[in-house]
């Protein structure tokens, strides 16, 4: 027995050692990191020879280092937005309205880019959401609902119109799309549309088109809005679909209509979109066929894209001022929004009056309308100037409780 106890002392003593060894061995090459990492910053003539024997000695340091600093320099020069000149983007655009005219079956791929002008973030950009949290900055309030359909919303709807554009599919969920009054069936919504919030347990499942962002207390797995079913009594939920997440709703989705469209386009165009996340629905990219049968792609965008080396055309640039010279060079006139012209209005289900006060976000006033804030306290809408909750604002707050650790 005291063998025994002995040895489980032994054995505990060696863990310890061998803890503590790897311990110190980790803190040692931290600090050779630290010393090598100083020393590449200086220029190589004002080196000591001291200096250049440690290089020399960790030769393989320095080499991660360099490969290191390749990488993050290529992820840089990929943030960067870069635009065309006057001449190049004419060019451009002359090219791409050729494209469109001699199309079968236009497929146009959005996202957030399109909506930027209409004064909701980006993602990705040097001023987007997840950038500037990523850099431990905050995030400035967004009032989503008085977002308005863009130049670039407009235009997609007026190339349906004009039978030029099949089918439109959409990252956004700001339902600015749907506001511009481009046909439901004509539109695939793949992460949702904060507009409208569903009964599950209803068969088909019933939807209710509101006139506010439905999505004030839901996020990623709670999708409960608060309110309930005027059938059948079950709770609503959102049709947002968050990272981690697989869309399952007919509609707004309409994964079914997406995929439809991918399968027989012979032009897609994509606007405004990073494509990353785009990219790994491989239904949308034709990938079961040969690649001299896939659809030619053309992009819009400032950034680079994974799909840039794979497009027929990348046209640097801002989506409005891209699409109004292309509707220029198409001799065709896109009307302005018209709230009037809004379907949302005509389409959306009113509370009732038990659910008046189910949230605090800001209403859609209808066309010379007035909106009724009464029920509405300052500290409320305080509340959603601050955009904490829902599709857009999860980050934000996730963004703001970390910073809040940090500090």
């Amino acid at each position: 027995m005291a063998e025994e106890a002995d040895g489980g002392v032994s054995s505990r003593a060696e863990r310890k050692a061998l803890e503590k060894a790897r311990i110190l061995q980790r803190e040692s090459e931290r600090k050779i990191f630290s010393l090598v990492g100083r020393l590449l910053k200086k220029p190589e003539a004002e080196r000591s020879e001291e200096e250049a024997a440690v290089l020399r000695l960790h030769r393989d340091t320095v080499e991660e280092l360099c490969r290191r600093q390749v990488r993050r320099n290529g992820l840089k020069r990929k943030q960067e937005e870069v635009c065309d000149d006057a001449e190049e983007l004419k060019t451009k655009i002359r090219l791409l309205a050729a494209a469109v005219k001699q199309a079968n079956h236009l497929v146009v791929y959005t996202g957030a880019g399109i909506s930027t002008a209409a004064s909701i973030p980006d993602y990705r950009g040097p001023n987007g959401v997840w950038t500037q949290l990523q850099k431990g900055r905050s995030i400035s309030s967004t009032d989503l609902s008085k977002a308005q359909p863009t130049l670039t919303h407009m235009c997609i709807r007026t190339l349906h119109k004009e039978k030029l554009v099949k089918h439109v599919v959409s990252q956004n969920c700001d339902g600015l799309h749907l506001r511009s009054g481009l046909p439901r069936p004509a539109l695939s919504e793949l992460h949702g549309n904060m507009f409208i919030e569903v009964c599950t347990a209803c068969s088909p499942v019933r939807e209710y088109v509101r006139l506010f962002d439905v999505t004030e207390r839901t996020s990623l797995h709670r999708h409960g809005t608060g309110r309930r079913c005027n059938h059948c009594g079950d709770e609503l939920r959102d049709t947002i679909v968050h990272f981690g997440e697989r869309g399952t709703l007919e509609q707004p989705l309409n994964w079914k209509g997406a995929a439809e469209a991918a399968g027989t386009a012979d032009v897609i165009l994509c606007l405004g979109s990073s494509l990353k996340v785009l990219k790994k629905y491989a239904c949308l990219w034709c990938m079961n066929r040969p690649a001299s049968r896939r659809p030619k792609l053309y992009i819009v965008n400032l950034q680079w894209t994974p799909k840039d080396d794979l497009a027929v055309l990348k046209i640097n640039g801002k989506c409005d001022e891209v699409m109004s010279l292309l509707m220029e060079e198409l001799n065709l006139q896109t009307p302005a929004y018209d709230r009037a012209d809004d379907p949302i209005f005509s389409i959306a289900t009113p509370l009732l009056p038990e659910e008046v006060q189910s949230h605090s976000r800001e209403v859609i006033s209808p066309p010379g309308g007035q909106e009724d804030c009464s029920v509405e306290t300052e500290q409320q809408m305080d509340e959603a100037l601050s955009v904490q909750g829902g599709w857009f604002g999860r980050g934000y707050g996730k963004g703001r409780r970390r910073k809040k650790k940090a500090a």
